[in-house]
C-alpha cells in the first residue's frame, strides 16, 4: 500500500509539558510513514504557555501550523477548528496531554483501506477508580441511548477519511465530539473499526474532560444529538415525508 497524504492535528489545554513531546513524536512518526503530512496545534486559548510553544515549534518545523482561540471554546470546538484546519484526506488526531500512543495511529492507518473512521478502545485502563467508573456509565448510556456496540466511544485518538464529513455534520463543542462522529459515521453506513490500545497515566497536570462542567455541557449535547438523530427529518430520503 502507498504512503498515505496525512494531516494530524491536537488539541492543547494546559498542556505546556506535552505539546512539544507530543508534536516531535509525531514529526517522527510521519516521517517514516507519510508520503507528505502536516501537524496542526489547536490552542484552545490554553492559559500557561502551550501556545508559545506551539509557535516555537511551527518556527522549528515546516509542517508544523498553530490555530489559536482566543477564548475557550471547548474541547469539541477544538477538534473541529483541528479539522478545518487540515487539507489532506486522511485525517487523525489525539488528546495533546500525552496519555495516548501515537505508535497506535500507524496500527490505524494499516487498516484504512477498511474504514472510514477507526477509533482505539482502551483495554487496559491507567486511571483513578473514578475515572473508570465515569467511563463505564457513559458509554453504557450511549450504547442504551443510541443502540450501538461500540465499546470505548470517546476515546482521544481516531483515523478518518476526510468523505465521511460529507454525510455527518459535527455539532457538539464537549467532550461528547468523539461519540457523536461515531455514531453519525456508523448511521451513514459508513464502516467505523475499533483497535484496542493501552493508555498511560497523564504525567503533568490534570485532566478536564471528567469536571463537572464538562459533564453537564456533554450531557446537553449528548440529548440534543439525540433528538437530531431520531427526529422525522434526519436522513429523510429525498421524496418522503413522515409528518
Amino acid at each position: 500500500m502507498n504512503k498515505p497524504d496525512i494531516s494530524f492535528f491536537f488539541p492543547v489545554y494546559n498542556d505546556e509539558s506535552t505539546v512539544r513531546l507530543v508534536t516531535e513524536k509525531a514529526i517522527k512518526l510521519f516521517d517514516e510513514i507519510a508520503n507528505q503530512y502536516e501537524v496542526v496545534i489547536v490552542n484552545d486559548a490554553s492559559p500557561d504557555k502551550a501556545g508559545e510553544i506551539a509557535d516555537q515549534l511551527a518556527l522549528e518545523y515546516p509542517q508544523v501550523k498553530v490555530v489559536h482561540h482566543e477564548v475557550n471554546k471547548g474541547y469539541g470546538a477544538a477538534v473541529k477548528s483541528g479539522i478545518a484546519n487540515t487539507k489532506y484526506d486522511w485525517v487523525c488526531m489525539v488528546d495533546g496531554d500525552d496519555e495516548y500512543d501515537i505508535l497506535d495511529l500507524k496500527r490505524m492507518l494499516a487498516l484504512r483501506q477498511y474504514y472510514g473512521l477507526i477509533i482505539g478502545f482502551r483495554y487496559k485502563k491507567l486511571y483513578s477508580t473514578k475515572r473508570i467508573f465515569i467511563s463505564h456509565i457513559y458509554n453504557a448510556v450511549l450504547r442504551f441511548l443510541f443502540d450501538t456496540r461500540f465499546r470505548d466511544i470517546s476515546t482521544g485518538i481516531r483515523l478518518f477519511n476526510r468523505s465521511v464529513l460529507e454525510y455527518v455534520e459535527l455539532n457538539s463543542n464537549s467532550p461528547f465530539i468523539g461519540a457523536e462522529m461515531a455514531i453519525k459515521t456508523m448511521l451513514s453506513g459508513t464502516p467505523v473499526g475499533e483497535v484496542g490500545i493501552q493508555t498511560f497515566p497523564r504525567e503533568f497536570g490534570a485532566g478536564s474532560a471528567t469536571s463537572i462542567k464538562n459533564i453537564i455541557f456533554t450531557i446537553s449535547d449528548m440529548l440534543s444529538m439525540r433528538k437530531e438523530i431520531f427526529s422525522d427529518t434526519y436522513h429523510l430520503p429525498h421524496g418522503r415525508d413522515r409528518s
